[in-house]
């Protein structure tokens, strides 16, 4: 396939990007999207050019650093799919792709399609910890769990912190990826012991790092890669609000 590229451009988080078209050749139909980008930065630097900085990691859609905007869409028009298990298949030949970062106050633009999502980490630091005991490990099914329960729990787990929530987001909330890992440990006792100060701090963080605010639209769980629930933001919204009802924390 011969395809269009229309690429945002932008050298540094202080400098004004802007789309630039570039042309590829020869595409295989099997290659992966990730893997097209990489014919375009060789394509680049044979030409001298400054290659697409564009975020990854294990390609396998496991570690969520594929962030990418494809035709207006979180990870491209495949759903259920990240950016690096989308295959040019999808697309025909003589195509126009336009390629642009996350779009996020929250998530500033290190460098072309590179955004930087460290405020997902600093919102798991706030509150994504269990108390352990030390010493011999306890066996494995020493606390009993139900299985819809534990099947949910993990549920929530599959979150890959990739973003796609809040570049899918009018608003860019990223209730989504905080509701999961709040789920993911509210719905297991092994999270008790913080819950109430868990949920208020990492809520309280994901505020201050400039995220906005949750609509309901749903948006963010139909770009999900994962398939992320709404139903996790329920649960978010009813730990907060359990929390703050018996709070000391008056902030």
């Amino acid at each position: 396939m011969n395809l269009t590229l229309k690429v945002w451009r932008q050298p540094n988080r202080q400098a004004q990007g802007q789309i630039v078209e570039y042309h590829v050749k020869d595409i295989s139909p099997d290659m992966s999207f990730l893997e097209m980008l990489d014919v375009l930065n060789e394509d680049l630097l044979h030409a001298g050019q400054d290659p697409v900085a564009f975020d990854h990691d294990c390609r396998e859609g496991i570690c969520g650093s594929c962030d990418l905007f494809i035709n207006g869409r979180s990870h491209g028009p495949e759903k259920g799919t990240t950016t690096c298990q989308l295959h040019m298949r999808k697309f025909s030949d003589g195509d126009t792709i336009t390629i642009e970062p996350w779009r996020a106050n929250a998530f500033p633009v290190n460098k072309d399609l590179s955004v930087d999502r460290s405020a997902f980490d600093r919102i798991i630091q706030a509150g994504g910890y269990v108390s352990v005991n030390t010493g011999g490990a306890p066996d494995g099914n020493e606390i009993p769990i139900p299985k819809e329960i534990a099947d949910r729990a993990f549920e929530a787990a599959t979150c890959i912190g990739c973003g796609a929530c809040v570049a899918a987001c009018k608003n860019a909330s990223a209730m989504l990826f905080v509701s999961a890992k709040v789920s993911q440990l509210a719905l297991l006792p092994q999270g008790n012991v913080e819950r109430k100060t868990r949920v208020e701090n990492m809520v309280a963080q994901m505020d201050k790092e400039g995220f906005g605010a949750c609509t309901n639209i749903g948006s963010c769980a139909a770009e999900c890669p994962v398939g992320i629930s709404l139903e996790n933001i329920a649960i978010l919204n009813r730990e907060f609000l359990a929390a703050k009802a018996t709070s000391n924390n008056l902030a």
